[in-house]
């Protein structure tokens, strides 16, 4: 049975739009989308995980969604503004997502890490990986993370599950998808106990060269997807834009 409105266990947030700048509001918008979509394609492991972006014209604060929400109810409104202690480590980067999927930790188990197995799984042909140091939270695996992630937009948390980093919400989600999509493919290939084969390397880096992200321009796919998928929200529930 569902609590009425005034109950305890509901808690309503009132829209913040007129509290932020308009920039700031459409980042909220655009966040609360990506918790959305993550959530429509799969993605997600109850309230466990976090999608974060930086503020727009903020070097030191980021959003992210409130721990206890699934990413299904997420708003706009909803999301916190958190500071950072510390320094930014990569200013070509604004956005930042976690997951934790059955394909992506099978993956990340495995010695022989993500393989180019198929076209979209050789935009991960070079890509960072961090050794399982236990429940993540001591503040001093900060610095290994990010010496680890380096200048990569997608690391393996080894037993653990996959990290990626955009410069946008858009190219975030995309280089998600994709980097699930590639687990999903080698879990279900590993699977057939038969002969793989694999293009020869000079190919596969050439196929990489093609895909990998420009400094300074945008992300194709991501940001030419992003409309249609804001489309396909609202078909569904227009919500996230509270």
């Amino acid at each position: 049975m569902t609590p009425p409105v005034n109950s305890p266990a509901i808690k309503v947030v009132k829209s913040v739009r007129e509290q932020v700048s308009a920039e700031e509001w459409q980042t909220r918008v655009d966040l609360a989308a990506c918790y959305r979509l993550t959530a429509m394609y799969g993605m997600t492991e109850m309230i466990a995980n976090h999608i974060s972006c930086r503020v727009p014209g903020s070097h030191d604060h980021f959003l992210t969604n409130p721990y206890g929400m699934l990413y299904e109810g997420i708003d706009a409104s909803c999301l916190i503004k958190v500071a950072i202690d510390g320094n930014v480590a990569r200013h070509d980067v604004d956005c930042v997502a976690h997951t934790h999927t059955p394909a992506g930790m099978a993956v990340s188990a495995m010695e022989c890490g993500l393989l180019p197995l198929a076209q979209t799984s050789m935009r991960f042909l070079h890509i960072a990986y961090h050794d399982f140091e236990g429940i993540a939270d001591d503040v001093g695996e900060r610095e290994r993370l990010v010496k680890d992630l380096g200048d990569h937009e997608a690391m393996v948390l080894r037993n653990h599950g996959l990290l990626v980093v955009g410069r946008t919400i858009p190219a975030t989600f995309n280089l998600l998808y994709r980097m699930e999509r590639a687990c999903e493919v080698q879990v279900m290939a590993l699977s057939c106990n038969t002969k793989l084969i694999s293009p020869p390397q000079e190919v596969l880096e050439k196929t990489f060269d093609k895909v990998k992200p420009r400094p300074n321009l945008p992300n194709r796919n991501g940001e030419l997807a992003w409309p249609a998928l804001l489309r396909k929200l609202d078909r569904v529930d227009t919500s996230y834009r509270n």
